[in-house]
């Protein structure tokens, strides 16, 4: 029995998005950028996809700029606000962002530039009232995760966002992991960018998207040709923007019965889990992503229960788990958003995340509920028998 269950790292490519692939490659290859027929034929392509992409989060399709994926949608936002400056000014994120926020932000302080990273509490939320308190007259930018990859949380966007943008700040999330599993609606939420993926909601990997708000000014990190509105110069990848779109479009279509069964299985999973008091669910139970479930072993013996010997054990058994976020889970070393979140050195090595998706059904549930208590029991030291 094979049962994949880290859907947050990465979907499968749904039948759609291979069609839409498949007619790219064989019918309408040509340049966008070309006048005659055949680069003609696949802008339509591009623009029908960038159509549907703006449809998912309620956006107008020339505020769609389409990238290679979530990291270099998070990069733009995040560079291309700061590139605007000629002296370094403050910048405002969270402890648990993903790394493809962390790190240009960290070289940003390299080249001088004011840091704050905003605490969480224990369920990994950022207190609005901090975001507040941070707020400099230097503060240009700020940019909070909105769903979290690694625990599930979700944070308090309407919230943060009304604050950044009421300061006079330009306010980005990171919404890789919501898109596609919650609704989206930029023109109620206070975001100036936002950034997609196309592999996370069963679209080919390598395309992505940042919606960037009509009046909203980034300067591009790449020279070239001044394709994507002069912010993404290089030829469109016409194939994979064609499946993110067909993808994006029935993500939006199936949402509203697709959210709730993934809710309903998420919480079967963490209550068959429940009585083990060794597994510690991590981030909020309430506020969080609709297919995210994960958990910290509590009783960590060092590298016997840590959360990559667990995957390992998993996989043995044919279940597909991370161990916390899939881009930290090749070396053993402390999660930075569980240290952030208040975390033992010990324990933060031994997160796990398990991840639901649409091939998702209850056995598969109740399947691996079993199999991860019995792994656990396997692992788990026994006490020692006193001698008579």
């Amino acid at each position: 029995m094979q049962i994949y269950l880290d859907y947050s790292a990465t979907t499968p490519v749904r039948s759609e998005a291979i069609a839409a692939m498949q007619e790219v490659l064989t019918q309408q290859w040509g340049n966008p950028s070309s006048l005659h027929a055949w680069g003609q034929r696949s802008t339509v392509v591009v623009e029908r996809a960038r159509v549907q992409v703006a449809q998912l989060i309620n956006a107008a399709s020339e505020e769609i700029v389409f990238t290679s994926g979530g990291t270099e949608a998070n990069n733009l936002a995040v560079l291309g606000v700061a590139r605007q400056f000629t002296a370094p000014q403050h910048v405002i994120i969270s402890s648990v962002e993903h790394s493809a926020i962390a790190e240009p932000v960290r070289w940003l302080e390299q080249w001088g530039w004011q840091v704050t990273r905003l605490p969480v509490d224990r369920w990994g939320r950022v207190n609005p009232l901090e975001l507040q308190a941070a707020l400099q007259p230097n503060t240009v930018l700020v940019s909070i995760i909105y769903g979290q990859s690694e625990v599930g949380t979700l944070q308090p966007i309407q919230s943060l966002g009304s604050i950044a943008r009421a300061h006079g700040a330009v306010f980005h999330t990171d919404a890789v992991q919501v898109a596609g599993r919650l609704p989206l609606d930029v023109q109620h939420l206070p975001v100036d960018l936002l950034s997609l993926s196309s592999h996370k909601l069963y679209g080919p990997q390598g395309a992505g998207a940042l919606y960037v708000r009509s009046g909203v000014q980034l300067e591009p990190m790449l020279g070239g040709g001044g394709q994507e509105g002069k912010l993404r110069s290089g030829t469109q990848a016409v194939p994979t923007i064609a499946g993110f779109g067909a993808a994006a479009e029935r993500a939006a279509e199936e949402l509203p019965t697709e959210l709730p069964r993934l809710i309903r299985l998420r919480d079967r999973l963490f209550d068959l889990l429940a009585d083990r008091s060794d597994l510690e669910p991590t981030g909020d139970r309430l506020q969080r992503l609709p297919h995210h479930v994960s958990f910290c072993v509590r009783f960590a013996d060092g590298d016997a229960l840590s959360g990559k010997t667990l995957v390992r054990q998993m996989n043995l058994a044919g279940i597909g788990i991370s161990a916390g976020s899939a881009c930290h889970s090749g070396k053993l070393s402390p999660s930075p958003v569980l240290l952030a979140m208040g975390y033992s050195d010990r324990a933060a090595k031994a997160g796990i995340r398990l991840s639901l998706g649409r091939e998702t059904v209850e056995a598969d549930i109740d399947w691996t509920a079993m199999v991860l208590k019995q792994v656990l029991e396997r692992l788990t030291p026994q006490p020692a028998l006193s001698s008579v």
